[in-house]
């Protein structure tokens, strides 16, 4: 039988799924040479929202149970800088930051998530380092889709589409009661897409 712990680690891989099929999805839809365009001096193009993402990720989840995650080769203010602007660069720098995360993921064990780890030698345990970064990037893949919103020629909603929410819940309220975690559907679909 699975341990409380065990679920909290499978729950939260599903939700970081989750959060980059949301920027996938978006990322998807844009048009090259939107990737860098910047509102204004205080904003950040999805290119550099996507630097800061890949940054932050290989900070804190290289060598994750043993070295700070604040990464001494890790040049934070450099990420706020236009430093990749083509397709391929951004999604190079979004698959790498991604793929250290899950790989760091899948190594822990539910014994692992009371382990101090630190960030900046501010101690947190492993089960709050990672709710600290569920909080993270999702607050980042937001902005991203809502530049893509408006970059994509045709936007398609990536949950439920306005003025649907009453068919949606009726499909829901028409199953039994069952255990399943909220991004299971979700996943599956967009991987059947591809």
């Amino acid at each position: 039988m699975d341990t409380i712990q065990d679920n909290y680690l499978t729950s939260v891989i599903k939700q970081f799924e989750y959060y980059k099929s949301l920027g996938d999805q978006t990322l998807k839809r844009i048009p090259e040479a939107c990737l860098c365009n910047q509102y204004n001096e205080a904003s950040n193009s999805i290119a550099v929202v996507v630097q800061h993402l890949s940054g932050n990720m290989k900070s804190r989840w290289t060598d994750f149970l043993n070295s700070d995650g604040e990464k001494d080769w890790r040049n934070r203010d450099a990420e706020f800088e236009t430093l990749v602007s083509t397709e391929k660069e951004v999604w190079d720098l979004w698959e790498e930051g991604w793929d250290c995360l899950f790989r760091a993921l899948r190594s822990l064990k539910a014994s692992d998530l009371s382990t101090i780890v630190y960030i900046r030698h501010q101690g947190h345990t492993v089960m709050e380092a990672i709710n600290r970064q569920l909080a993270h990037y999702p607050y980042h893949i937001g902005q991203i889709v809502m530049l893509g919103k408006m970059y994509a020629e045709e936007w398609k909603s990536l949950s439920i589409p306005k003025g649907s929410s009453s068919d949606y819940n009726a499909e829901k309220f028409s199953h039994e009661k069952h255990r399943g975690h909220f991004t299971d559907e979700y996943l599956s679909k967009n991987k059947k897409q591809g």
